[in-house]
């Protein structure tokens, strides 16, 4: 099966001419807020990502300080101040942190993802407010890859592992969700006081010659495994194609293992937050050229 990875944020383009009008929008930032770690992204007025970052989730930090992080990337990187913000978290005060910082120290009013702001989206769950709002956004970051397929599959790979069942019309059909690998590696190590604690990376071999290799190989292999006995499952359930595409830090571990993911796109939820934005701005997207219009 070809793997297709998509890269990182795309290098800026030039520089917009001396006086040239500034889209009132741009740059746009979009904040992943998730367990562990939080993403973010500044966009132009192409909808192209520009510049990315990762930072760990500190839920004690405060939104002066969240503010001055904020600076920091932005003065680091050589950009502009956002003009807009999209925030998508599952930790709560951490999500409304960001926000007072936003509208305190950048005059922004950030849009808040949920199932009650996105009503073009269907969510066939039973309880449908209770949808965590990266599955959401990796909704929208989907669309792409539903060209030619009834279905995708978006398998998550962070804190816990989600697969999010998306189907055509902006439908969040259902999913599963399953201990991360690094949970499950601490949980390991926990219980077990002789076991060490090792790197999450795939060994050369599945049978292992020492502790650590064979450690390695229950945890990566295993794990591999798991996901593309889940990915069988949901295909067979399914009454049309599905395209499985993986996002998340560990994606990049399990890339050419799992035998059932089409595509890698470190990107996806980042990009989601991107095109829901649009979507909502009343704004299309030329998928050929990746330009507004």
């Amino acid at each position: 099966m070809r793997h297709v990875r998509i890269g990182p944020a795309r290098e800026p383009g030039p520089p917009l001419p001396y006086n040239a009008p500034v889209p009132a929008s741009f740059p746009l930032l979009v904040v992943d807020i998730g367990n562990t770690s939080t993403v973010l992204g500044l966009a132009d007025e192409g909808l192209n990502l520009t510049h990315t970052w990762r930072v760990r989730t500190n839920r004690d930090v405060l939104p002066d300080d969240l503010a001055l992080q904020l600076h920091g990337l932005f003065t680091l990187a050589g950009a502009q101040a956002p003009h807009a913000a999209v925030l998508s978290s599952v930790a709560p005060p951490v999500g409304q942190n960001y926000a007072l910082a936003l509208r305190r120290h950048f005059g922004v009013e950030p849009f808040e993802v949920s199932a009650a702001s996105l009503p073009d989206v269907r969510v066939e769950l039973d309880q449908p407010d209770a949808i965590g709002a990266d599955r959401l956004c990796n909704l929208f970051g989907a669309e792409r890859y539903l060209d030619t397929h009834e279905y995708a599959v978006v398998v998550d790979f962070g804190t816990s592992t989600n697969f999010d069942v998306i189907g055509r019309g902006r439908r969040f059909v259902g999913g599963i969700l399953a201990t991360g690998a690094q949970v499950s590696a601490d949980a390991l190590f926990a219980r077990a006081a002789k076991l060490p604690r090792i790197a999450l990376e795939a060994p050369r071999t599945a049978i292992g010659k020492n502790t650590v290799h064979a450690l390695q190989s229950g945890l990566v292999y295993g794990y591999a495994e798991m996901v593309d006995g889940l990915l069988r499952r949901i295909r067979a359930e399914l009454p049309g194609p599905a395209v499985a595409v993986a996002t998340g830090g560990f994606s990049r571990t399990v890339e050419g293992i799992c035998r059932e993911i089409d595509h890698y796109d470190e990107t996806l939820t980042l990009r989601g937050l991107v095109e829901l934005w649009a979507s909502r701005e009343g704004m299309g997207v030329d998928r050929a050229s990746g330009a507004a219009r």
